[in-house]
């Protein structure tokens, strides 16, 4: 829509049929229909005015008044201030975004000329435990959005309780799965009643920081792409909307998203909630929006997800799409008038172990990137420069200089030492022991949420030739690291591998490693339990009589200066230690090094990108946080971003591996062990997608 300078909204381009629908157009006898009440309407309000005003100046009502977002059904469009506005907005996750560089990458956006923000609130990111949240630090999403709001962007909320987003469940707690027969996403009532208590939580925060009280949000979208979800249970919605008026009152707009097709969003979309629709460069634009006019006749055109990028995974090529294809998509969506909203317009990183993953089951990297307009690391892209050129035939751009990329220091290689084997180290990883049980227990069942349980059993027979360890129905969730008395004997694997020959004598410690590698955040099966769900047998027998460790990596990781290494791990000096050189495969294992950051040098520390040369599959802190996992066997992510505020300059900067799979350095201290830091990222391969969305892979196939 192009503003007149009478201030109406209205479609540019001549007046077609699919024009007409567009914008929506009213009859004649409608628009007579709508003068006269309009003006019977001021004639009532001067009316009670008059009666109800108390005497004296009417400045302060005005003051209150004045702020206020509406969506005009009859112009077409949102009125902010009463005025048409059409806002222009970009997808930034304060949770994968360290706080240290909020205001960079926010001025980023406002400087390339976005007027608006979205971002979504991971429910599980702020209650990792029932009843215990976070909102201090990079959980403080009040302070992020008063931040937005100082730097005069406005906010679109999109608070869940289910977000997808690529983020581990879709933003959901696991610790909802402790009641199996809980619906997700649904009425169920154990369901609606974990999700009343958290929206009692976030939606009071979210109130004061609307755009009617003085704050920057203007609208609120409640779930999410729920037409995707099987249930379509409108009973749901309709919960979400009571408690969500209920919390924020009637003036704030509500609105919805779903893929523009006709079945998503009939099911997605409740009557009092504001249909919008998402898609991609280089789709039928005019036909997606029909889609919305079908379900929203009259108000504004409004495209909540536009794709600039799109998402990765594990043993998959990095994905980009041309920059000319999202450019040339974005003036056409803006030429009809349309709000949009860039998905993604930074990606960021998933830190720790917040990745989610799609089914068949394929986990997403550490690496958030998405082909975004700012890098991973907020860096300026030709991508960002195209976007910003756009925007410029529509809106004003900002005056004065863009924030520059960052600087990136390579700080070369730093040599690793090995320190424990995992099971050497249960002591610290599980001090309270373990919990034991007839048949495995699941993540779940021994309240560990994210990381790593060791499950052990003893092997019941003699296995001198190689014996068959089973994994039916795939029941490890997600990969499995064996060994049979501390020697390696290979992995499992949900999706690829359910058996494996193993050897040992009877009595022999059978370990199983096992991995969550991220839970699944899109489509039907966003309850998805983590470690051995199932039975495993041996030569076709039931292992029984287990026990489980949970591992809390966190906590030993910061306390490693109390851990010593054991020299015995250190030369190949016996059968066992033999056997574990001989093998494809090092047990899990720590490595530790160190490296300092002269304190005299201008402008250090920077951020930089830690690669693994030799090493195989695992998980890396610096200085106690978490960085993620690392996969260089698979890519196609090679490095890991280092944001400069987790270094320090005053003293050793200390790294930690935990190396699931095969270490550069065995048990020979000859053999080299180092990881390098430098100044670019790295993938190991790209494919650039078709522009056309429906070409993209889609994440519940």
């Amino acid at each position: 829509m192009v503003r007149t300078r009478e201030g109406r909204c209205q479609v540019a381009g001549p007046q077609s049929s699919d024009a007409e629908r567009l914008a929506g157009a009213p009859t004649a006898m409608e628009q007579r229909g709508w003068r006269a009440d309009l003006r019977g309407v001021v004639r009532i309000l001067s009316l009670l005015l008059l009666v109800f005003l108390p005497p004296g100046p009417v400045h302060g009502l005005r003051n209150v008044s004045q702020k206020t977002f509406t969506i005009d059904y009859n112009r077409n469009c949102f009125l902010k201030d009463g005025r048409p506005f059409r806002y222009i907005s970009g997808s930034i996750h304060y949770f994968r975004v360290p706080r240290f560089y909020w205001k960079d990458r926010l001025l980023k956006m406002k400087m390339a000329g976005l007027n608006a923000i979205q971002i979504y609130v991971p429910w599980n990111f702020h209650e990792p435990q029932p009843g215990q949240y976070q909102f201090s630090e990079d959980h403080d999403v009040e302070r992020f959005i008063q931040l937005a709001h100082e730097l005069e962007l406005l906010v679109i909320l999109r608070p869940g309780p289910y977000i997808c987003a690529e983020w581990e469940m879709g933003g959901l707690p696991a610790w909802l799965l402790e009641k199996e027969s809980m619906v997700l996403r649904s009425s169920d009532l154990d369901y609606l009643a974990a999700v009343d208590k958290w929206l009692g939580v976030i939606l009071p925060k979210m109130k004061p920081l609307l755009y009617q009280n003085g704050g920057p949000i203007i609208t609120v979208q409640v779930e999410n792409e729920y037409g995707s979800y099987f249930s379509c249970d409108f009973d749901y919605l309709r919960f979400l909307q009571k408690r969500f008026r209920y919390h924020l009152g009637n003036d704030v707009v509500l609105f919805t998203t779903d893929g523009s097709n006709e079945k998503l969003v009939q099911c997605g979309t409740l009557q009092g909630l504001y249909a919008t629709v998402d898609f991609g460069p280089g789709a039928n634009i005019t036909g997606a929006f029909l889609i919305q006019r079908k379900y929203e006749p009259r108000g504004p055109l409004v495209n909540s997800e536009f794709y600039t990028g799109w998402l990765d995974h594990w043993g998959q090529p990095h994905s980009t799409v041309k920059t000319e294809a999202v450019a040339s998509s974005l003036q056409d969506i803006l030429a009809h008038g349309a709000n949009v909203n860039l998905y993604m317009f930074i990606g960021g990183t998933n830190f720790a172990y917040w990745n989610g993953a799609n089914m068949p089951y394929q986990a997403q990297p550490t690496s958030y990137d998405y082909d975004a307009p700012l890098s991973e690391a907020g860096d300026l892209t030709e991508k960002y420069f195209a976007v910003r050129d756009v925007i410029r035939k529509f809106e004003k751009i900002p005056e004065g200089p863009i924030p520059p990329s960052t600087p990136k220091f390579a700080y070369g290689k730093v040599a690793l030492k090995k320190l424990k084997t995992v099971e050497e180290s249960l002591n610290i990883l599980c001090p309270k022991g373990p919990i034991k049980s007839l048949y495995p227990l699941t993540f779940i069942q021994v309240k560990q949420y994210f990381g790593f349980v060791l499950y052990r059993t003893t092997l019941p027979e003699d296995c001198s030739s190689p014996t068959p360890l089973f994994s039916p129905f795939g029941g490890v969730h997600d990969r499995a690291y064996i060994s049979v008395d501390g020697v390696p004997q290979g992995i499992l694997d949900r999706s690829n591998v359910i058996s494996l020959n193993i050897t040992g004598r009877a009595g022999a410690t059978l370990d199983l490693l096992v991995e969550n590698m991220g839970r699944v955040n899109y489509g039907h099966f966003i309850n998805d339990y983590k470690g051995l769900i199932s039975n495993l047998t041996l030569n076709s027998n039931i292992l029984t009589d287990w026990m489980m460790f949970p591992l809390d990596t966190e906590n030993a990781v910061y306390h490693l200066g109390g851990w010593h290494a054991n020299d015995n791990d250190r030369r190949c000096s016996g059968k066992k230690a033999c056997a574990r050189s001989s093998s494809n495969y090092t047990v899990p294992a720590f490595y530790v090094g160190n490296f300092s950051i002269p304190s005299g040098i201008p402008d250090l520390p920077q951020d930089t990108f830690i690669q693994f040369p030799g090493w195989t599959k695992g998980q890396v802190w610096i200085n106690g946080f978490n960085l993620g996992r690392y996969w260089p066997a698979r890519g196609p992510q090679m490095t890991l971003f280092v944001p400069q505020h987790i270094l320090v300059t005053s003293g050793p900067n200390t790294i930690v591996v935990l190396e699931l799979e095969r270490a550069p350095c065995g048990d020979s201290p000859l053999e080299p062990c180092a990881v390098e830091f430098v100044d670019k990222p790295v993938f190991s391969a790209a494919v650039t997608y078709n522009p056309l969305f429906q070409d993209l892979p889609d994440p519940d196939s």
